[in-house]
């Protein structure tokens, strides 16, 4: 299977918005953006996020690694047919 195969069947697209669960350091859901999509997992830039996890998101570089089985898209990418 190419990999255009697999980012045409995974229902998450880069630049997506989605809630995540807590995990790791982070004590709370945060939110975010699909900045790239692995095989099982997403890499997600954090948007927002409590207060009290501040410390533990810069130590990350606002990114984190989530598995798909456990986020949420709250808002979805335009999709560009012609980017295909």
């Amino acid at each position: 299977m190419s990999k255009e195969d697999e980012k045409q069947e995974s229902k998450y697209h880069v630049g997506d918005g989605l809630l995540a669960p807590a995990y790791g350091n982070l004590e709370n859901p945060f939110t975010g953006k699909v900045e790239k999509v692995y095989e099982n997992a997403l890499l997600v830039e954090i948007i927002e996020n409590d207060p009290a996890d501040q410390p533990a998101v810069n130590e990350m570089n606002h990114r984190a690694v989530v598995r798909m089985a456990d986020v949420e898209v709250i808002k979805a990418a335009p999709q560009d047919e012609k980017s295909e």
